[in-house]
């Protein structure tokens, strides 16, 4: 690929969806990118850009050797470390597990929100991740590089309708200002949990359509609501401790 055409891949998901690929900056991500390769064999199709400061860097990739101030210039961040690969766009994400939970954002907008909550899921294991349409581009590198490389270990369905969550799921749950505490134990107990965008929330219509149980995490009530990334997170902390939980006692 050009240099010329790199930069392009930082600008619009037009740009990523037309080259069929995206940026991978930074070592952590980079390394993430290739303990992926290991068990997704399309993505030993990446190519990996450096600087002379990582030319011997370890990697099955095919790596380009460039000179610092090349790199500045097709480089995303301010202060780049010198190493970032472009990688191939992935193909559908396999066939859920029976033991698999999914968590479903409608409309978010935040690249950090998005990436930290891809960090969390990665970290649990166990979940998917549904985006709808309309929302942020995983692939965006603000998101690539907040998921500190999560991106890879995260089963991930793009512009899902929320109507099809009825197709697919027998019971729904949805994160509300109102419903029952997260705490009570019917809370592990759904294949799918919505969550809303970060200041409209959850559409009313979202909910009743899907006829979601309502739950709601506690707090002391200073605050009117929490940080999208922050309620997922602790959603999927209480889901993956219920999950252990069950598993300990068959």
């Amino acid at each position: 690929m050009k240099l010329d055409d790199l930069k392009k891949l930082h600008i619009s998901k037009k740009y990523r969806q037309s080259f069929g690929c995206f940026i991978v900056e930074g070592e952590h991500p980079v390394l993430e990118l290739q303990k992926a390769a290991q068990y997704k064999p399309e993505l030993l199709g990446s190519e990996l850009y450096v600087t002379d400061a990582y030319r011997y860097w370890s990697s099955p990739f095919n790596t380009h050797i460039i000179p610092e101030r090349t790199f500045r210039q097709i480089a995303d961040t301010e202060n780049p470390q010198g190493i970032l690969a472009v990688a191939p766009l992935p193909r559908a994400a396999a066939a859920p597990s029976v033991t698999e939970r999914a968590m479903y954002l409608h409309e978010i907008q935040d690249p950090g929100n998005l990436g930290t909550i891809l960090r969390s899921l990665a970290w649990f294991g166990g979940f998917r991740l549904l985006l709808s349409p309309g929302s942020v581009d995983p692939y965006n590198p603000k998101v690539v590089r907040a998921s500190m490389g999560a991106l890879f270990h995260v089963p991930l369905e793009l512009d899902i309708e929320w109507q099809a969550l009825a197709r697919r799921f027998t019971r729904i749950a949805a994160l509300d200002l109102a419903g029952t505490s997260t705490r009570d134990a019917a809370f592990a107990g759904f294949d799918c949990y919505l969550f809303g965008n970060e200041a409209r929330g959850l559409p009313e219509d979202v909910c009743a359509g899907l006829a979601a149980a309502r739950f709601s995490i506690e707090g002391a009530g200073v605050l009117e609501s929490l940080n999208l990334a922050t309620a997922v997170n602790i959603c999927a902390y209480e889901l993956a401790g219920a999950g252990a939980q069950s598993a300990t006692n068959m």
